[in-house]
């Protein structure tokens, strides 16, 4: 009985300090993204390479059709399953990993209001949402400075209409709690 506890307690302790190398995901994160599309965002880590991200804030819309361009800022909500892929030859070139620095692929899904904070652009629906496949890279520095890229494409619905659209994510701001 004493060596099968011994043999749980060294397999646990395993796993634990596993999951905690400079080659997998923080446990959690928070992040102020404060340029462009402001918004609070938490990520947290599900397992060795994956985490669940989820941000409340802003997006930004630009739509051109015939000879009129109009554009709106519209309060948000997304969430995403990211995997990141290269924290192992990230730390092996003596790349930072921290912060979860490092490239993803993902699963996103967005849904914002029909009404615009800010600009022009007036949808005749309540809410717009899409979801799809993304490719994406963070970087997060020593000083907290947090920098993201995500582009995809997507399923983009409404209450009165659906098609495929380009997924384009950018997004600057500070990282806490890493």
């Amino acid at each position: 009985m004493k060596n099968i506890i011994t043999v749980i307690f060294v397999l646990s302790a395993t796993l634990i300090s596993a999951q905690n190398t400079t080659n997998g995901v923080e446990d959690h994160m928070f992040k102020a993204n404060l340029l462009l599309t402001p918004g609070l965002e938490y990520e947290v880590g599900v397992s060795k390479n994956a985490t669940l991200d989820f941000r409340l804030g802003t997006g930004l819309a630009y739509v051109k059709s015939n000879n009129t361009e109009d554009f709106g800022v519209f309060l948000t909500f997304e969430g995403a399953y990211r995997y990141y892929f290269n924290f192992e030859k990230r730390a092996r070139q003596g790349k930072n990993t921290s912060g979860n620095s490092g490239d993803y692929i993902a699963l996103t899904t967005f849904l914002a209001t029909g009404d615009p904070i800010i600009g022009d652009l007036e949808l005749a629906t309540d809410y717009i949402g899409h979801v799809g496949p993304v490719w994406g890279f963070q970087r997060t520095y020593d000083s907290g400075f947090n920098l993201g890229l995500e582009l995809g494409v997507g399923y983009t619905f409404n209450e009165n209409d659906s098609f495929v659209a380009p997924i384009v994510g950018f997004r600057l701001g500070w990282a806490f709690g890493r």
